[in-house]
């Protein structure tokens, strides 16, 4: 019998998150293993009238990709994809890895011309009705060094996807999150302290974003784009970062008028400074993001779900987003994720707002 969690899932992402409408055109992407979850978006999207898109790629499509493709492969994009964003008025893009290292033995290089032919389109899909989510595999629970069943449980109650009104639970968090908004409406200086941190910047005149499912799938966040010129100080990240098939370990990151002036990992130290050194806008930071979602409280390896875990903080650096008025510009936009559930804090212009993983 199918999974009643997934057909959950498909009507949220239909109807809460992309908010479908009879003859729109609407991509679906994901890799074949998701297919389950694709053919439940797939009927979702043609009970609202929708045209729906289906793009789903074989496991190994993104390995072949990167050790048979060309030189134009990773600097110019096809006419035809180009064509498609612009009559898509919207995605779904399902997360569906089978090996979550398959990309570790790529040339840096690649991925980052990939990533700057790719802003363009990238910059086009931002502006239309997107969201992303995962489908959990054997790979993703093997990560989080859980069962597949396990993460199954995990995945969709980070969803909202095992109660019976998912809707109604991302209506509730939506309204927590304005609550946490307001209370920082005219903030200046926000300032982050914990082991091995402190850290301060100014978000004055820039917007938080409630971000509540709409987007990301699970979401649970608030964020910004703090003044590019304002972080001052040191952080230490409690967690690994996972990006491009490579576990960067050990984060340590120093700014000084709001560039990174150092930077140092105990694992993958040349891959850290390599992104880092990509263009201008790679040492600075473009978000900072509060997690609210008390549904995700253990670290996966995944940063989808990570970034949301309640009582944690997410620091980007380099992209801004431009509904936050950050200005920062750059092919990177890689978040990183600090702890301050045992011992730490945040302050707005001195008056505590969160210990220990708490709203004060």
């Amino acid at each position: 019998m199918s999974d009643p969690r997934i057909a959950n899932l498909a009507r949220t992402l239909v109807n809460y998150s992309i908010r479908g409408q009879s003859r729109e055109t609407i991509s679906i992407g994901g890799n074949s293993v998701a297919e389950p979850l694709i053919q439940a978006i797939y009927e979702e999207l043609l009970r609202k009238g929708v045209y729906p898109i289906v793009q789903m790629t074989p496991e190994r499509a993104t390995d072949a990709f990167f050790e048979l493709g060309k030189k134009h492969h990773f600097n110019e994009l096809p006419s035809y994809q180009k064509s498609l964003i612009r009559q898509l008025d919207g995605t779904i893009r399902i997360i569906s890895d089978t090996n979550t290292r398959a990309l570790s033995g790529v040339d840096p290089k690649k991925q980052q011309m990939l990533s700057k032919a790719s802003k363009p389109v990238r910059e086009q899909m931002l502006k239309k009705k997107w969201v992303l989510t995962l489908f959990p595999t054997a790979a993703f629970a093997q990560d989080a060094e859980m069962s597949l069943g396990d993460f199954e449980d995990f995945v969709y109650a980070a969803t909202f996807s095992n109660e019976k009104d998912p809707v109604k639970a991302w209506h509730s968090l939506a309204s927590m999150q304005d609550r946490l908004i307001r209370k920082l409406r005219g903030a200046d200086e926000i300032r982050i302290k914990g082991p091995e941190t402190d850290l301060r910047m100014s978000v004055k005149g820039r917007r938080f974003i409630n971000s509540a499912g709409t987007h990301n799938m699970p979401s649970g966040e608030i964020f910004t784009g703090p003044i590019e010129s304002s972080v001052e100080g040191h952080v230490y990240y409690d967690f690994p970062v996972c990006v491009q098939g490579r576990e960067v370990d050990g984060i340590r990151l120093t700014f000084r008028k709001g560039r990174v002036v150092e930077a140092t990992a105990e694992k993958n130290n040349d891959f850290l400074n390599a992104m880092l050194d990509q263009d201008p806008g790679a040492r600075r930071l473009g978000e900072l993001g509060i997690g609210t979602n008390r549904q995700i409280q253990r670290f996966t390896k995944n940063i989808l779900f990570d970034e949301k875990i309640g009582g944690t903080v997410h620091l980007a650096v380099g992209q801004s987003y431009a509904e936050t008025g950050g200005k920062n510009r750059s092919a990177l936009h890689w978040d990183m994720i600090k702890d301050l559930r045992k011992g730490g804090q945040i302050t707005v212009d001195g008056k505590v707002f969160q210990k220990n993983g708490k709203f004060v």
